[in-house]
């Protein structure tokens, strides 16, 4: 075994830093040196993204510790930026240890007197991005692993020097210097408070501000049939709630994937990019004689699509490309009727996306920018036009199931995204077209644009260092 990997193995085994329970998990594994090798042969990598792995014990593993070190890093980032004051905004999805991590997240803050604003349950992504907005924090922490498999989880910092974060947790060294204090020490502290409520109803107004035919919504209310599953995620409850609210009365969920379960029992990955994850909902559909077949993933900032082709009886599978080209077909020409459509608009899309996007800027003479691919470069472009005053944000999409009607969050949206294309589904439902007929008007109009999308695993210590080389060689002979 290697002697760095064997070191860390015996420190976590036997050092008072690490409790009972960790060191027992540790304990178990004696003998299984593929299994400490791949726990111990590198440190968790905080990038970008934040923290994303397997849950478990050992350096390459979420776990307290993990989650902790991240914490502390981004605690010391903001008191060396003197903004503790404004506070750290928590949410947490419905994985396994999600709660756990995002308790631990709030309690190493408060340790180091920085007051942190943790949900009472688990809410979607962009609720968070909401909240800390909202709330005016400095930054805030999302537990979620989005639509990885169930063995995974990850923890998400909201802000925006990412660099610099990045050096902060890379500067750790040793576990011990984690501040800690426990979750009724940070109450009393004034430092640890639970929201709710109050967030979720200005959320839901923020998102019905961007409806624009609600008369198309009543008059279509009681004829279109929608079929959603949350596949055990946050959705549920903020989806169901601003389709009941806009006053859409025939939405049907999935009772097998109602309910939040980390474990994901009825699909293999919990993602509405895999068709599979749809099995069930398209049963139903059936059943129902459904016009839509909707799916958010587990944090509900990513949303799947089918819709019914009357000619054929068929359902459709949409890609991102083709759900967020939809929505924004829709957007664009229903506020350039509506005389809303700023002159100065932007329409903001990543470099791996439909390059139909460009053709739509073009035909409302809205301006076109690409970004780098990860919906944050799409938040920091409406960041820009705030801080500048150059353009209006109007849609914003990537190709991996992920947009953005509006500027209340800084990432992608699956609840407003489900919203936008329901109200489209009732406006089309009142021209006598489907969703499905609307996609080939857009076709029609556009032209036709092929994609496809290969995905490809790599597992443990030898995967990532197939990866890093495939890369190397991509990048040495491009």
């Amino acid at each position: 075994m290697d002697e760095n990997v064997k070191k860390n193995y015996e420190y976590w085994c036997t050092s008072p830093i690490f409790d009972d329970a960790t060191k027992s998990e540790l304990k178990s594994l004696e003998g299984n040196e593929d299994e400490i090798f791949d726990r111990f042969y590198r440190e968790l990598e905080f990038g970008t993204g934040g923290l994303r792995g397997v849950i478990g014990a050992g350096t390459n593993r979420m776990n307290f510790y993990t989650v902790g070190k991240a914490t502390q890093g981004l605690a010391n980032f903001i008191n060396k930026q003197g903004a503790a004051a404004k506070g750290v905004a928590i949410a947490f999805d419905s994985r396994r240890m999600s709660p756990e991590f995002a308790d631990t997240a709030a309690c190493v803050l408060a340790a180091n007197g920085i007051k942190a604003y943790i949900f009472d349950s688990l809410r979607p992504t962009p609720e968070l991005s909401f909240a800390l907005r909202t709330l005016g924090c400095t930054a805030g922490i999302v537990v979620t692993a989005s639509h990885n498999p169930p063995e995974y989880n990850g923890y998400k910092v909201y802000w925006e020097e990412d660099a610099q974060i990045i050096s902060e947790v890379n500067a750790i060294k040793d576990y011990a210097e984690i501040k800690k204090m426990t979750t009724e020490e940070a109450k009393a502290a004034g430092l640890y408070e639970v929201i709710g409520k109050e967030i979720d109803d200005k959320y839901m107004e923020a998102l019905k501000k961007l409806v624009l035919h609600p008369e198309a919504i009543k008059q279509m209310a009681s004829s279109l049939k929608i079929v959603y599953t949350p596949l055990h995620g946050t959705g549920n409850v903020p989806v169901r709630r601003v389709l009941k609210e806009l006053g859409f009365e025939q939405v049907t969920v999935v009772p097998e994937q109602e309910l939040p379960d980390g474990n994901f029992p009825t699909v293999s990955y919990p993602n509405p990019e895999d068709k599979k994850a749809f099995a069930l909902a398209l049963d139903l559909a059936k059943k129902i004689d459904a016009d839509l077949v909707l799916a958010t993933d587990p944090d509900a900032d990513r949303l799947g699509v089918y819709a019914k082709d009357t000619k054929t009886g068929e359902y459709k599978v949409f890609t991102g490309n083709m759900s967020g080209m939809l929505i924004c077909e829709y957007e664009m020409s229903q506020k350039k009727a509506l005389g809303i459509l700023p002159e100065n608009g932007a329409l903001v899309t990543t470099i791996v996306s439909s390059n139909m996007a460009q053709a739509v800027a073009k035909e409302y003479g809205m301006k076109f920018i690409e970004c780098l691919t990860g919906f944050k470069y799409i938040g920091e472009q409406i960041k820009f036009f705030e801080q500048s005053g150059s353009n209006e944000y109007v849609f914003g999409f990537e190709e991996s199931y992920g947009c953005l009607v509006g500027t209340h969050a800084r990432d992608k949206d699956a609840v407003v995204a489900v919203m936008a294309l329901c109200e489209a589904a009732a406006y089309y439902k009142t021209q006598g077209i489907t969703l499905w007929d609307q996609m080939l008007n857009i076709y029609n109009k556009y032209g036709y644009y092929k994609e496809d999308l290969f995905t490809m695993t790599f597992k443990g210590a030898d995967g990532a260092k197939k990866m890093q080389d495939m890369m190397d060689a991509y990048r040495k002979n491009t």
